[in-house]
């Protein structure tokens, strides 16, 4: 593999109560997402199976004509620690070099994001549970040839107004 794999990284949009659809907040999140990500050129659009990931992916797409959107069920919101399958399997699917320099979208939830973090610097696997992303937080992890991985941005909020980051967290968490 002799190419640089960007990958980029977000948890899905504020979703209902009952995690079946996504709230209007969740859903002008999820827009100004792809309006965030719309000059960046994806090859791929990964996303989980659950409908919050799949609706955010939905809206997010929207903005980036032309780019495939496929359903990774690596994804899915399972604690990695109990699902070690699972969390090996997206690793290896997601992360590593290419072969050609490529980004990549992966939406999925807040566990997985935290693996893929924890996995990029190398620490310990009990400390997947300090890294928490806020919803459409964007975090850009890039896999070099020779094995080299370094995190660029983490939880990036930017994209979003002040009362759309941090939904759905403690206020103890926001910031």
């Amino acid at each position: 593999m002799t190419g640089v794999r960007h990958l980029w990284i977000a948890r899905h949009a504020e979703a209902t109560a009952d995690q079946s659809a996504l709230t209007a907040a969740g859903e002008r999140q999820a827009a100004l997402l792809g309006e965030r990500l719309s000059g960046v050129p994806l090859a791929m659009i990964s996303h989980s199976p659950l409908p919050r990931a799949v609706r955010t992916a939905e809206i997010v797409s929207a903005h980036l004509p032309g780019v495939p959107v496929q359903v990774a069920e690596e994804l899915d919101d399972r604690f990695p620690t109990d699902e070690p399958a699972a969390s090996a399997a997206m690793i290896t699917r997601f992360t590593g070099p290419s072969v050609a320099e490529t980004h990549e979208l992966v939406i999925t939830h807040a566990f997985q994001v935290a693996w893929f973090v924890r996995d990029a610097l190398e620490t310990p696997e009990s400390r997947w549970r300090d890294v928490i992303p806020a919803n459409t937080g964007l975090t850009v992890i890039r896999y070099f040839p020779g094995g080299r991985t370094r995190v660029i941005v983490f939880n990036d909020l930017s994209h979003l107004p002040g009362q759309l980051r941090w939904t759905g967290s403690p206020p103890e968490l926001r910031l």
